[in-house]
């Protein structure tokens, strides 16, 4: 006999739903806190089944309500559920309600299944998808309508699951049954079936795979549907099939694009969208060349015109034509920033790049909308058709931009502009000795939105303005940059902060003569910005940092520069997120200013120890509580405050550097370092081992007790899974070694057994395998008896790694290890013999002191070569091939 409710249990769990939708004031918590009690009842679970399921005299309100606390239940219960049977009772009785005449009720229903699936595998409800595809074939719309809204959220959430042997591959029988329903009269039906099977069109199973073509005509069929949202769910089936599948589309492709030119312009703006993804993903295929050229002349106008804020947008982008400089940010206007930890030697090829170019930026409207895609398009179709798509795009651009037309054309065109920037720069140069003055003059106009597309457009054009005459374009465009940084428009000011920072990285030492107006601009803004163009402000004076170095430590500078930013420091208090960036603005800056921060070190260094003493006891503490008690803490510990601090007294100690020894003797950070570099969050190790590497270069004497504990550390981080922490572990190695010497041989061992490892993986990061060779170098300039035995295992990938980079003195101690090494191992090179001796003669310079071991190790190796010699030897520099000659007749 099914399980049966007492009554008074269900009069009073009812009587409590009931009451859940009051508004008066304690009674939701009164009610939340009785339902909670009931929480350890072992039949609470059975009652709100019962109520939702079964209580159908019930208001759809309060059975809806019975419903979410029981998938709620079940989320943090299940497996307890096991033990009295209850588990069974939920499966045989919860779809007994899946054709319920409320569709709420069906949509709740679905939820409670997909819950119990992703608690269990599928195969533990055998019975569940036969009897939903049997359920397909009813006659009660409703129930179908459950029926296939439930197999769709299964598929979204547990798609992988159902295309199992142990779940008896239920795909096969559900794939071609929902393809029927693509002729479905019925909406909500078609919907449903399609976006079911889009989840799964990215791992192509073969149960869609052996259906493919019909599944292609069924998307065809939908493709002109009344609704909206089938025709959305259509345009994102191509889309996905264009990235994974291709092959599928392409004896269609003359008709897709043509459906796809049409979806672009479908009066939906969301239908619009997701068919303008397929430009920016048709243009990354070889393809594109070929089956595109045709309809440009058609795409081109369609992308400008999405390109234009819609009314929607005009009229949520209103208030920004507002001067709105003095108005307070609100919290959902700041996005979520992150810190990218220090990587050491990084040149730009990285694993933590962060690409923040985005297409015209419109925050205030939607963060991924139709006229960012459609930018988006324009900008990745001009990489591949450069400046064959200027004759059907330069005509319509001018259009627009006309005095004469609306400010969104206007500003569509400008922003078109920037799209093509990189693309078409080869097509633009003879227009643009007239453009720029124009955009110039446009950062003056009275519409806010025109002058801050017109910064972005600009900055895109940055490159070219920096290589021409500075009076010409470089100073016009600073100047009337500058003034809009200080406008009177939060939105404005945004834009031309960004813009700045973005010349700055380009023009580098260009910019040496105007730092004076530069900074006087920078920090009048500290004046009027807001929380959110603070950080952008934060951005732009570190940026300026970075690109003219030592040159901004003058007294005249510092006097400007400094006193603005210790203001925001001592205003800032240390539980303050806002700290964040302008400890990272700092780090910028005491780099570049060198001995020129000494003035400023010792409170900057003791709050950075101070902030990161805070946090580890914070997030000691936080470790302790329990799981509980830890998820209902409202600010957990911020490991971003200690990754910040690292990072700057990094900064000190690259800008100080051995004027730093007096303010790491009198404090605790190398403790606190020891217990950061045994974080479990990548970013602290990350930023720990840059410091350590740092330390070890200016400051060896009070690093050295800690050694013992620190070089373990550092070699049991040298696995390339985090590539940024594995480098800099590397790099802090070298550094160590090369400072130590001859003591560092108790730790050789182990670290060049990693460091081989790494050496000798393919496809790795240049950046991690440059400095892994380097420390191997430095190894083997210590400690040449342990290393050189090796050679052979990773000599041709070592030369090869530092064939190219930059002589410096990290490389130049590289080399001198290798040498050590070939002289005590001469065989194990044999077989990279032509590698070392083209990495030697990249590197040779005649007033090398190492030109002598050099000559030797060639003369050494060329009987060695063979007939080898005589083709490779003409490939050396000519200094060196003179040098042979002289020294040894080579």
């Amino acid at each position: 006999m099914a399980w049966q409710p007492s009554n008074e249990g269900l009069i009073q769990i009812v009587g409590l739903l009931r009451q859940s939708g009051s508004l008066e004031p304690g009674v939701q918590q009164n009610v939340h806190n009785q339902l909670q009690q009931f929480n350890s009842h072992r039949e609470y679970c059975n009652y709100l089944l019962y109520i939702f399921a079964k209580l159908t005299t019930e208001e759809a309100f309060t059975r809806t309500v019975a419903g979410l606390l029981l998938k709620n239940y079940i989320k943090a219960n299940w497996t307890k559920l096991d033990t009295n049977g209850v588990q069974n009772y939920i499966k045989s009785e919860i779809l007994s309600c899946i054709g319920d005449p409320d569709a709420a009720i069906r949509r709740t229903l679905s939820s409670i299944v997909t819950t119990i699936v992703t608690q269990e595998k599928i195969e533990a409800w055998p019975s569940l998808l036969p009897t939903l595809t049997q359920i397909l074939d009813s006659s009660d719309l409703a129930q179908v309508d459950g029926a296939l809204g439930t197999i769709y959220v299964l598929c979204e959430d547990s798609g992988a699951r159902l295309d199992t042997e142990e779940a008896g591959r239920p795909l096969n029988a559900l794939v071609p049954k929902l393809i029927t329903f693509f002729s479905s009269p019925h909406e909500n039906f078609r919907r449903y079936a399609l976006a079911s099977l889009n989840h799964f069109i990215a791992d192509m199973p073969l149960a869609l795979m052996a259906n493919v073509q019909s599944f292609l005509s069924g998307i065809f069929l939908l493709s002109n549907d009344t609704s909206s949202e089938v025709r959305r769910k259509v345009c994102q089936a191509i889309v996905t099939l264009l990235e994974v599948k291709q092959e599928y589309l392409m004896p269609h492709i003359g008709d897709v694009i043509k459906y796809m030119l049409h979806s672009t312009g479908d009066p939906d703006e969301n239908v619009a969208l997701e068919a303008c993804e397929f430009w920016s993903a048709l243009a990354e295929l070889p393809v594109c060349k070929d089956v595109l050229p045709g309809f440009l002349p058609q795409l081109i106008p369609i992308l400008l015109k999405c390109m234009q804020y819609s009314e929607v947008d005009r009229a949520i982008l209103s208030g920004a034509e507002e001067e709105d400089s003095m108005q307070p940010d609100r919290p959902e206007d700041m996005r979520p920033r992150f810190h990218n930890s220090k990587v050491v030697g990084d040149d730009g090829g990285g694993d933590d790049e962060d690409d923040d170019d985005d297409d015209g930026g419109d925050d205030e409207a939607t963060e991924w909308n139709l006229r960012k895609c459609s930018a988006a398009g324009l900008d990745i179709l001009s990489s591949v058709f450069h400046d064959d798509i200027l004759p059907f795009l330069l005509p319509l651009v001018q259009e627009k931009i006309a005095d004469t037309k609306p400010w969104w054309e206007r500003e569509s065109g400008i922003l078109a502009v920037g799209a093509i920037a990189e693309g078409c720069l080869h097509g633009l140069v003879y227009h643009l000795p007239q453009v720029i003055p124009y955009f110039i003059s446009l950062l003056n106009d009275q519409k806010p939105l025109l002058r801050s597309i017109t910064c972005w457009t600009l900055s895109r054009y940055s490159k070219w303005i920096v290589a021409q005459p500075s009076e010409k374009y470089l100073q016009p465009m600073m100047a009337t940059i500058l003034t809009r940084i200080l406008d009177p428009n939060k939105k404005v000011q945004e834009a031309a902060c960004s813009a700045f920072a973005t010349l700055e990285e380009e023009a580098q030492s260009e910019l040496v003569p105007f730092l004076t107006p530069i900074l006087q601009t920078l920090v009048s803004a500290f004046s009027t910005y807001q929380a959110k163009n603070l950080l952008i402000l934060y951005d732009a004076i570190a940026t300026l940092a970075d690109s003219v170095g030592s040159e901004l430590n003058r007294p005249e500078l510092i006097s400007i520069l400094m006193p603005a930013l210790i203001n925001k420091w001592n205003a800032l208090s240390d539980s303050d997120r806002n700290l964040v960036p302008l400890l990272e603005c700092l780090t910028s800056i005491s780099t570049a200013l060198g001995v020129g921060f000494q003035p400023f070190a010792q409170p900057v260094f003791q709050r950075c120890v101070k902030l990161i003493e805070m946090t580890v006891v914070q997030l000691n503490e936080f470790r302790k509580a329990t799981p509980e008690q830890q998820e209902a803490t409202e600010n957990p510990p911020d490991k971003e405050f200690i990754v910040c601090a690292l990072d700057l007294i990094s900064g000190l100690v690259e800008g100080l550097n051995t004027g730093v020894e007096s303010l790491v003797k009198g404090s605790n950070l190398l403790p606190l370092l020891g217990e950061c570099m045994k974080d479990r969050g990548a970013d602290v190790r990350q930023s720990s081992f840059a410091l350590v590497g740092d330390l070890a270069k200016h400051c060896i004497l009070h690093l050295k007790p800690f050694l013992p504990e620190f070089i373990p550390i550092l070699s049991n981080n040298l696995y390339p899974d985090f590539i940024s922490v594995c480098n800099n572990a590397s790099w802090a190695l070298g550094e160590i070694a090369v400072k130590i010497g001859p003591d560092m041989t108790q730790f050789v061992a182990p670290a060049v057994r990693q460091l081989i490892q790494i050496m000798t993986k393919p496809n790795l990061n240049r950046n991690l395998l440059e400095n892994t060779a380097i420390t191997l170098g430095r190894l083997g300039l210590v400690a040449p008896d342990m290393v050189a035995p090796h050679l052979e295992e990773f000599v041709v990938p070592w030369c090869l790694s530092l064939r190219h980079i930059r002589d410096d003195v990290e490389k130049d101690s590289a080399f001198r290890g290798m040498c050590m090494m070939i002289k005590m191992n001469p065989n194990g090179v044999l077989k990279g013999l032509v590698y070392v001796c083209d990495a030697i003669a990249s590197w040779y310079h005649p007033a090398n002191d190492l030109k002598e071991m050099f000559f030797q190790i060639l003369h050494m190796y060329k009987s060695g070569m063979g007939e080898a010699w005589e083709p490779f030897y003409r490939n050396f520099p000519e200094t060196l091939k003179t040098a042979l000659h002289d020294r040894y007749n080579l």
